[in-house]
């Protein structure tokens, strides 16, 4: 008698994910005041790495005022996925740009789309990011300066 032995073949496939986007345009932007309170808060500052806006607007939220509300924490770092998408976004469009120090910055058509746009933000909400912002700095400069030297470290480390 023959036994036979059954095999097992595994075979490895190339799946094609796809994966749908919304594709944002100015127009979507300038009529979403949550990305024109973003870009409102980055103007405050001349740059502003992302750690340090993500750190922002969670402390904001700590002081009660909510922009974001889907905060989690890694290691220790607020992290909020709506906000990154928004940044994205804000980056696609070209209302933002990084600079070379991996910093936001508004650019000169996120400046002007800003001042077209401000009188859709309530007054009050200006007024209390305003002074959110200002009690935050300091804190948030700190944040920045970490996240800068830790760039000039990992840039000095780069094998030449």
């Amino acid at each position: 008698m023959s036994q036979k032995q059954s095999t097992t073949s595994t075979t490895k496939s190339k799946e094609l994910k796809i994966v749908t986007k919304y594709v944002a345009t100015l127009d979507d932007v300038k009529s979403d005041l949550r990305k024109l309170k973003v870009l409102y808060i980055i103007s405050f500052f001349n740059d502003i790495s992302e750690k340090a806006l993500q750190h922002l607007i969670y402390s904001m939220k700590e002081d009660g005022y909510q922009l974001y509300q889907d905060f989690m924490m890694i290691s220790g770092v607020p992290f909020s996925k709506a906000l990154k998408n928004d940044l994205t976004i804000l980056l696609y469009v070209g209302l933002l740009e990084t600079n070379v120090k991996r910093k936001l910055s508004l650019t000169s058509l996120g400046k002007e789309t800003l001042r077209e746009c401000m009188e859709k933000v309530p007054s009050i909400d200006k007024d209390s990011i305003s002074k959110l912002v200002n009690e935050l700095k300091p804190k948030i400069a700190l944040i920045d300066a970490e996240v800068e030297l830790m760039f000039r470290g990992a840039k000095r480390r780069r094998p030449k």
